[in-house]
């Protein structure tokens, strides 16, 4: 028998390369470009996709890209369904990755502490 869990996990990241593919060749809209699907989780029956995306920028960026896949959800679904050849395809929910940003912040305060270090030490 094949496991349900590596069929979920197949389909999650099917959907994220497609969902990558489709905003980096298919999206016009120039509120996503730069747009990078870090995620897809599946809900336990399929129906919802939650994609985790990044982008570089300030909040107003964020704000342009998650208005962006918003306006784009229909679309994106239209070429999942095409794509997957499904009759049924996930909802889609854009959520925000932060992962990225706390390893950014957290690599910023080891340099500071590493030249801080530097500092007390390498003077004398």
């Amino acid at each position: 028998m094949r496991d349900p869990r590596l069929r979920k996990a197949r389909l999650e990241e099917t959907i994220r390369e497609l969902l990558s593919q489709l905003l980096l060749r298919e999206a016009k809209d120039p509120r996503l470009a730069g747009v990078v699907i870090s995620a897809v989780e599946l809900s336990g029956d399929l129906r919802q996709a939650k994609a985790y995306f990044s982008v570089f920028g300030d909040a107003e960026r964020e704000r342009q890209a998650a208005e962006g896949l918003e306006q784009a959800k229909g679309f994106l679904r239209a070429e999942l369904r095409r794509s997957l050849r499904a009759d049924i395809v996930p909802e889609l929910v854009f959520l925000r990755d932060k992962g990225y940003e706390r390893a950014d912040r957290v690599s910023q305060l080891l340099h500071q502490l590493h030249r801080a270090g530097q500092g007390e030490g390498g003077g004398e």
